[in-house]
Parts: C-alpha cells; sequence; structure tokens
C-alpha cells in the first residue's frame, strides 16, 4: 500500500461518543479522536430513553469535520449491546430509543421466565439470561405499549446510524447476538421464542456479517465531506470490535473489555450451549469471522462511575485517579459484593447500595470513598476469577493470560488485583482497542488488511502493552468461594436457581 488510507471509526458507549480518525500506512494502524460527546439517558414518558437526537447530530458533526480534514474511505459504527431503534416503513424513529437500565426489564424477565423457563431461553439462543436483554424490553413493548404497532422493524443500536448514514435496513450479526433472540448455532432469529413470548416476527430483520458494505454515504454528508465515503459495518457490538484488536500473547488468552461493563471470555470456534455453560450462565455472543464470544457480562466500572457521582452530589469530588490512589491505602478483601445483583443495576446512591448488601450479607461496611472502591475493585477482580474458573471448566481448556482493553486498562490497581485474584499474567493495552478493531474490519473489507490475524499483529506492533504479574495470596480463593454463595443467592432471588 503506497498511501496511507483513513476510515471513520464511530464508537458509541453507554456515557459516551466518539468519532475516531483512523490512519494505516501499510505497517501502522493509528487512531485519533476527532470529537468526543458526553451522553446519558433520562426518564421521558416515565421510561429511561436515549437522546438519539443529540447522538445524530454529535456523529455527523464529527464526520463533517474529520472530512474536512482528508479523504475518508469509509465509516462504521459500534455500539453498547442490546438497545434497539424502531424503524417505521418511511425509515423514521417511532420514538427515542429505550435504556436498558429501565426497571420495566426487570418485570419483563420475570414474566418471561413464568412464560418460557430459562432453559427455553438460554438453548434457543446460547445467551446469558440476564435483565438487560433486548428480548425482555420486547417483551415490555408488547405487554405494556402499543409502540410495536408503527414499527415495521427493529435495528439493534449501530445499526441505528448505519441505516441513518447510508439508508441500509439491516442488522449486524455480532450486534443481534446480544439480543437473546438471535440463536448463535443456527445463525437465524429465534422465531418460535419470539413467538410464544408475543413479540412480533415482523419486526426482526436481515442479519448480516461484519464487514458488508452497506453503499455510498447519503444525504447531506454525501454531498460534501463525505463524498465517495462507503458504510462497512464492523463488528457492531462494541466488545466483539474490542476483540478483534485484542493482540492476545498465545492460545488460552481471556479477553476482559474493561467499561462501564466488565465482558471476559475466550474466543471459540463455535458456539458452547451445554448443561455446563447453562448452569454457569454463559452467554455466546457473535465474534468476528465466524467465530463465537463465550464470555459472561460483569457489571464492571459502572459502580465505580455511579459512586463518583453520588459523592459529587454530596460535594466531594474525586478523580479515578485520587480514588484508585487512596483505595490503594486501604487492605485488601475485607468485603466483596456480587457486582451483577440487582442492587446495582439502576441509576442511584451507589456508595449506599455497596454499604447495604456488605451489612446484609453480614461482611464489614466500607465507611469511607477510598474503602468503597477498595470494595469495587475487589468485588470485580474476584469476579473474574470466577468467570475464568467456568470458563476453564465448560471448555475444558486452562487459561494462559488475561488481556484487557478499554478504559479500565488504565486501572492499575484493579489490574494487580486482577492478576493477584485470577493467579494469571494481565497484559494491559490498547485502550481504544474498541476502535482500532472497528477500523480494522473496515479496512480488511477494503484490501488493505488481510482478516484477523493480520490485524492484530499490526496491533501488536502499534499498541503500548503493559503487563502485570500475579502475586500468591490465598485471601483469593476464599473470597471467590464467599462471592459464589452470594452469587447463587443473588440468582434465587432473581428466578434464575430454584429457592
Amino acid at each position: 500500500m503506497s498511501a496511507v488510507r483513513t476510515v471513520a471509526a464511530v464508537d458509541l458507549g453507554a456515557e459516551s461518543g466518539r468519532v475516531e480518525r483512523a490512519d494505516f500506512d501499510g505497517e501502522r494502524l493509528t487512531v485519533r479522536e476527532v470529537a468526543r460527546f458526553p451522553h446519558t439517558p433520562a426518564p421521558v414518558d416515565g421510561v429511561l430513553r436515549w437522546d438519539v437526537d443529540l447522538l445524530v447530530r454529535s456523529v455527523t458533526d464529527g464526520l463533517a469535520a474529520l472530512g474536512a480534514e482528508t479523504t475518508v474511505a469509509s465509516v462504521g459504527v459500534d455500539a453498547w449491546g442490546v438497545d434497539y431503534g424502531l424503524v417505521r416503513a418511511d425509515g423514521t424513529l417511532v420514538d427515542a430509543p429505550t435504556c436498558y437500565r429501565d426497571p420495566r426489564q426487570l418485570a419483563a424477565m420475570d414474566e418471561a421466565l413464568a412464560t418460557v423457563g430459562r432453559d427455553r431461553l438460554y438453548r434457543s439462543t446460547g445467551v446469558q439470561v440476564n435483565e438487560i436483554n433486548t428480548v425482555f424490553a420486547l417483551v415490555s413493548d408488547a405487554r405494556t405499549t402499543t409502540r410495536l404497532d408503527d414499527a415495521a422493524s427493529l435495528l439493534m443500536m449501530p445499526d441505528v446510524f448505519h441505516h441513518l448514514l447510508s439508508g441500509a435496513g439491516v442488522t449486524e450479526a455480532t450486534a443481534a447476538s446480544t439480543t437473546g433472540l438471535y440463536d448463535v448455532t443456527s445463525g437465524r432469529w429465534a422465531t418460535g421464542l419470539a413467538e410464544e413470548l408475543g413479540i412480533p416476527t415482523r419486526l426482526l430483520p436481515e442479519v448480516v456479517p461484519p464487514g458488508t458494505d452497506l453503499g455510498p454515504v447519503v444525504g447531506p454528508l454525501a454531498g460534501g465531506p463525505l463524498a465517495g465515503t462507503r458504510v462497512v459495518t464492523p463488528a457492531g457490538h462494541d466488545t466483539a470490535s474490542a476483540v478483534v484488536a485484542t493482540p492476545f500473547p498465545g492460545p488460552g488468552a481471556l479477553f476482559l473489555s474493561s467499561g462501564t461493563w466488565s465482558l471476559m471470555g475466550a474466543e471459540v470456534p463455535r458456539p458452547v450451549v451445554t448443561d455446563a455453560s447453562l448452569a454457569a450462565n454463559l452467554t455466546n455472543e457473535g465474534g468476528y469471522a465466524g467465530t463465537t464470544r463465550l464470555l459472561r457480562n460483569v457489571m464492571g466500572l459502572w459502580l465505580l462511575q455511579e459512586c463518583r457521582r453520588a459523592w459529587a452530589v454530596r460535594g466531594l469530588e474525586f478523580s479515578y485517579a485520587d480514588l484508585i490512589e487512596l483505595a490503594g491505602r486501604e487492605p485488601v478483601l475485607r468485603s466483596v459484593v456480587n457486582p451483577n445483583a440487582r442492587d446495582f443495576l439502576g441509576r442511584g446512591d451507589m456508595p449506599a447500595r455497596v454499604q447495604a448488601y456488605c451489612r446484609r450479607s453480614g461482611q464489614p461496611v466500607p465507611d469511607s470513598p477510598a474503602a468503597v472502591t477498595r470494595c469495587v475493585v475487589d468485588s470485580l477482580a474476584v469476579s473474574y476469577r470466577v468467570t475464568a474458573e467456568d470458563i476453564a471448566a465448560v471448555t475444558g481448556t486452562a487459561p494462559t493470560a488475561v488481556c484487557v482493553t478499554g478504559g479500565g486498562a488504565r486501572n492499575g490497581l484493579l489490574a494487580q488485583a486482577t492478576a493477584d485474584a485470577t493467579e494469571l499474567p494481565v497484559q494491559c493495552g490498547p485502550v481504544e482497542a474498541t476502535s482500532l478493531g472497528n477500523a480494522a474490519a473496515q479496512l480488511v473489507a477494503l484490501g488493505d488488511l488481510g482478516g484477523v490475524a493480520d490485524v492484530r499483529a499490526v496491533v501488536a506492533r502499534t499498541a503500548d502493552l503493559l503487563t502485570w504479574s500475579p502475586r500468591p495470596d490465598p485471601r483469593w480463593e476464599q473470597a471467590a468461594a464467599r462471592l459464589r454463595e452470594l452469587t447463587r443467592d443473588d440468582d434465587r432471588e432473581r428466578g434464575l436457581i430454584p429457592t
């Protein structure tokens, strides 16, 4: 390749979005932020919803700014999973997309479990039964609203933007695989399950693989800054894009995409839907180039984000660096919570919730921001240990390392705790793996990269990586046993296992 190829990677996270410029010179792939914009859901008509108008304006402005800088060969969008837009026959959105953190999904999951049972939900799709799944939002839509009546199609969040950019009405496979309505084994929508739950199957769109060229940019951007730019689907689920650009040090390494959510798992050649994977509540999500990501969703740094917000309301302003430094002085493993307990799903006073959980479970109650932060960090690290153990048991393969990407790769205290808890080396970086993976999938489609092995080799040459070594401590094993007990109690409360 004689010239630099530039593509646009739009990365929409659950708290902020970015438009990135990605340049590939044949040897190095680099990304540079062109625009960043915060966004949060807010209640509208009693339901937590995303401000899609703000997102559209922000993405459009960022792409226009990039197009004014240089020629952009293609653009692709990745986003968080599970949420969706409802599209009318004329291509407009029915309303603002709802947010997976809305409490309506808790009741809807309980209804779905009562209607078809956990086994049916899991074996139809291979997806972890979790309150956040799209299927439960659609159950709520179908049973308590009329919003599905006006819709001709459902599009996952990244494909809402692909639709606006190209006019295409399809959804990308890795995004579809997060719904709890897509059978990852057959590669088709689980229409029978949808019908049993009262979800109209006419809404389920055509599913395309990552790397699909959807055509040229249309609309105002096509007439100027993005004239001739193609719209190419990356791996639309942000974690799937991050895994594309994870430079695994060798076979058996686990990925850990660490941000608002922690998604930890193994890249496997085909879905694993067995009694053991059901018992472990592991999820099978679509990966790049026909692979499967066998993983578990852990609540992640959301707990710390909400703690910071609550402390700020009280006039206590802490940066993440401040909290990590303070927590590093606290004793390790005084208390652990189950990050996936329903207590922690929604917005609210997270420090008080952590304290109440510790009190209810008979553990020492953290009494300061430093102690609460230490509890959150330790709880995440122990959750990673339990997840690594479960994946090893289900796959029969012992993990050899943990590869952390995303914003959590900057958190040295959590990285060391993860190494200590899992007893595995922890490789951190690249932080911007999602944008790199998004851009790389576009470059493969354009013919500039040869495939995922080529992508990871380029990333390994480009990225700054840091490795943390484990320090033996038997207390982590004891904490893992405690977390398993807490999780069993919480899962009984959620109706996932018999009382």
